[in-house]
């Protein structure tokens, strides 16, 4: 099991990316969400060039903000300052739209953007489609190395839904979920092993399995329901509550989509969404998304909520269901922690936790 590191994208803040490689972290993913962070290229290149060792790249860059070319483009730009340490991964932009108002792109399109950047990464020349006119293209002056096509850069998919989990077993070389479940976890790989199959591909020690999650690493006898822990994990679950209540929404509005960690603070969840102003909504759902708690929905992180979706508990029991997952097929845990307390969660997994897997 490898251990990486997500973060709110400041750029202001990219030494994170320096501490964890100081605290043995494997790898650093960097969000790609421009209405609420930093540029994650920007962020990306000056951690590029201030480290050694661990693995850099986007976690997750958004198919609906930017053109397949400009971010084979970019993400190869960070591989000519960290040439064999850089990975690209992709996904529809949920957050990145949504925080807009606007919907992420539809599974084709996922699939062209991924066809694409990955035939540009590879150095090919590639058909691609702007505005409806359809063109040859590739990557030139590739002698002058404005860009580091030479050191393979991986492109993985983050995807939850079925189709979109087999979309990377299809296409990818890699898949993040956002995920704490092992029982999801279990279904969301007969969808990737279905993938691959389809493709004639099989999911092998080359193909890299990740999961993103918050967690908390306890003390003895400390509770789920411990201010520290609200606090090291609430913007995790929250953004849950609210991708839940999207799904619940555009779902019919149908009980059955309300998961049962939320049910006994739904109706009040509700309410809150109610007062939002309605040509806005979205900006005030999503305002501290997995980058701080809104005091206001402190009451709905309940220590049902903390135990689904994040990954919190003592060390022998965070080494265990670590194991459990690494036994299913995930490769790597990468922990989201809200923005004011990611040193110490990093910290606190570096020491009580990493040990167990080296």
């Amino acid at each position: 099991m490898e251990f990486g590191i997500m973060f709110a994208t400041h750029v202001g803040n990219w030494d994170i990316i320096r501490y964890a490689e100081e605290l043995g972290y494997d790898r650093a993913w960097v969000p790609d969400s421009h209405m609420i962070w930093s540029d994650c290229y920007v962020t990306l290149g000056l951690a590029a060039v201030n480290t050694r060792r661990i693995k850099i790249g986007t976690g997750i860059a958004g198919a609906g903000t930017r053109i397949a070319p400009v971010t084979a483009h970019s993400i190869a730009s960070i591989n000519q300052l960290a040439p064999g340490r850089v990975f690209l991964g992709v996904g529809s932009g949920h957050t990145s739209m949504r925080v807009m108002g606007q919907s992420f792109v539809s599974l084709p399109e996922l699939r062209e953007y991924i066809r694409v950047t990955k035939k540009l990464l590879a150095g090919e020349e590639v058909e691609y489609d702007y505005r409806g006119n359809t063109q040859p293209i590739k990557f030139l002056h590739r002698d002058r190395h404005f860009i580091n096509l030479d050191s393979k850069i991986p492109v993985y998919l983050a995807a939850n839904g079925p189709k979109a989990i087999g979309l990377a077993g299809q296409l990818c070389d890699g898949w993040i979920a956002s995920t704490a479940s092992h029982r999801d976890a279990q279904a969301f790989f007969g969808h990737l092993h279905a993938g691959a199959k389809k493709a004639g591909r099989s999911i092998d020690q080359n193909f890299h399995t990740t999961f993103v999650t918050a967690g908390c690493v306890l003390r003895p006898g400390e509770k789920l329901s411990s201010e520290r822990v609200i606090d090291e994990t609430g913007s995790q679950v929250a953004c849950n509550l609210h991708l839940n209540y999207e799904m619940w929404l555009f779902g019919g509005k149908k009980d059955e989509l309300i998961p049962a960690c939320f049910t006994n603070v739904w109706d009040e969840f509700l309410e809150r969404v109610a007062r939002f102003p309605k040509n806005s909504w979205f900006q005030h759902l999503y305002n501290g998304h997995c980058t701080f708690l809104q005091p206001e929905e402190r009451r709905f992180i309940t220590p049902a909520a903390i135990a689904e979706y994040t990954m919190t508990g003592e060390p022998d029991e965070l080494t265990a269901r670590l194991r459990a997952m690494a036994a299913i097929g995930f490769n790597e845990i990468a922990l989201l922690p809200p923005a004011d307390h990611a040193r110490q969660v990093f910290r606190d997994f570096s020491e009580l936790v990493m040990p167990a897997f080296r």
